[in-house]
């Protein structure tokens, strides 16, 4: 495996460019440092704050298991992707590598649809697990389903309003929320080395399977890792970002592999000491499971006090991220003629994809309004489903890569060995299947995301043939130069 950089004609943007790097319109603010932060940050994020309790209820004390196979599967994947984003280093990510590897419109649009609304689900998500740590860490309410949706909407709201300011600004606010979720992850992993050196911890439940007698072992891991899952995505992201950062081809391989150890390494200790302090029927209840492993762990510290804000920290930073992603998506559909020209509009100044930040929060708002108003419980709900369709998607790019070895081009990059695609692509669509006991709210609520998308794509077809003569179409990326995009 090796990753090199091609010494090509290297284009300039915005910043200072470097052998490698192509012509792009967006602004290259993100160099090796940051790129891992957001990495790390993206990972880190709603599912493990939110999530850990849920998944123990499902296996019992042995939780650290579902996170391994999540870890498992993810890394596996990551390799795939690792070959294709240093081998077309554009900011399209999946829908390129499939549109390249099967050349069939529709199915490269309903792969670009999909991961952008995986995005807006997990940055939902993590809006509605912004609003009860908020509410939470200043004793409001939290049963008053009213005052959460306004809180998760308002802070929806902020986020675009940093998206739109700028990448810059975005990569910056990134580093501060990243430091702060991991400072509350670490905190739970020393209050556990605490514990255990003081005797508190009882490590003979972390080798405890309890399904509830209602399944087997087997198909409780499957359940538990379904949901384990998304607390693992998130380094898909990151090849959304290509154009946006310095020297992707030789940066991506390392970054990326480093900030998937970091991430799996934290969950696997979190885990553990979570089931260790705290009995596992007990840490299934509520949103904040981890904050009842630091009123175990230390008692004296006032986790119900300081932890729910740096919870919230974690998720403000999963939404910030996904948002990001799931904006440069749909602007990359409309640079490409799939979704209405106005949808790529760029602002003039800021050099953000405003019209699609706005198109996305909109989507983002229903949602949200949607899940908090049904019965369903809002966090597996969405987090459910962020996983379900991110895992669909993994399954066509581990496949992408085989085929587009048929594809090869004029410099050295990175080449994962054929075995793992083929693992990848079986593990991936084994997960999206309803024996891994999903909830059929999931399947509802990508099917009418994934409605909404096929509606737009069908009227921008019926556009372009009735205004333009033509069909709608998918040019490839690099036959586009930085100028053919709208600006408003």
């Amino acid at each position: 495996m090796s990753a090199t950089v091609d010494q090509g004609a290297g284009a300039h943007d915005g910043g200072d460019a470097v052998a490698g790097e192509e012509r792009t319109e967006l602004k290259r603010a993100i160099g090796p440092k940051l790129l891992l932060l957001f990495i790390v940050g993206d990972i880190l994020g709603t599912g493990v704050y939110s999530l850990t309790g849920r998944v123990a209820s499902e296996v019992g004390g042995a939780a650290w298991a579902p996170f391994i196979v999540a870890f498992a599967v993810a890394l596996v994947t990551a390799f795939s992707y690792l070959e294709l984003v240093t081998k077309y280093p554009k900011a399209a990510g999946a829908a390129l590598y499939t549109h390249k590897a099967f050349g069939i419109h529709f199915l490269t649009f309903l792969v670009a649809f999909t991961v952008m609304c995986s995005g807006v689900t997990s940055a939902s998500t993590a809006a509605n697990a912004f609003a009860a740590n908020l509410a939470d860490g200043f004793g409001l309410d939290g049963e008053n389903s009213t005052l959460v949706l306004g809180i998760a909407l308002a802070f929806m709201l902020l986020v675009a309003a940093v998206n739109v300011r700028g990448v810059s600004e975005s990569v910056k606010a990134n580093v501060v929320l990243t430091a702060v979720e991991l400072s509350g992850l670490l905190l739970v992993i020393l209050v556990g080395i605490y514990a255990a050196t003081g005797g508190k911890a009882d490590f003979s439940r972390v080798t405890v399977f309890d399904t509830g007698g209602d399944k087997s072992v087997f198909l409780a891991i499957t359940a538990a890792t379904s949901l384990a899952f998304f607390a693992m995505v998130g380094f898909e992201d990151a090849v959304n970002m290509a154009e946006e950062t310095h020297d992707p081809v030789r940066n991506f391989p390392k970054i990326m592999l480093t900030g998937l150890g970091i991430t799996g390494l934290i969950y696997v200790l979190v885990a553990i000491f979570s089931v260790a302090l705290v009995p596992v029927g007990e840490l299934g209840e509520g949103d904040t499971p981890l904050t009842k492993v630091i009123s175990a762990g230390l008692p004296d510290f006032p986790a119900d006090s300081v932890f729910p804000f740096i919870a919230m920290f974690a998720v403000a930073n999963s939404a910030l991220i996904n948002m990001l992603m799931a904006s440069r998506l749909i602007y990359g559909m409309a640079r490409q003629e799939v979704l209405p020209p106005a949808l790529g509009w760029v602002h003039r100044g800021r050099q953000t994809p405003w019209v699609a930040i706005v198109f996305t929060t909109v989507i983002a708002f229903g949602l949200i309004t949607f899940v908090s108003t049904s019965d369903s419980d809002v966090v597996p709900a969405l987090g459910g489903t962020t996983a379900l369709l991110l895992l669909a998607v993994f399954t066509v790019v581990n496949i992408a890569v085989l085929v587009l070895r048929r594809d090869p081009i004029n410099r050295k990059h990175f080449v994962t060995p054929t075995v793992l695609p083929v693992v990848g692509a079986l593990a991936c669509f084994f997960f999206t299947l309803p024996v891994t006991g999903r909830d059929p709210i999931q399947y509802t609520i990508a099917a009418w995301l994934l409605g909404i998308g096929v509606v737009l794509w069908a009227l921008t077809w019926a556009a372009n043939r009735a205004f333009f003569g033509k069909k709608t179409y998918l040019r490839d990326p690099e036959d586009l130069a930085p100028d053919d995009a709208p600006k408003n």
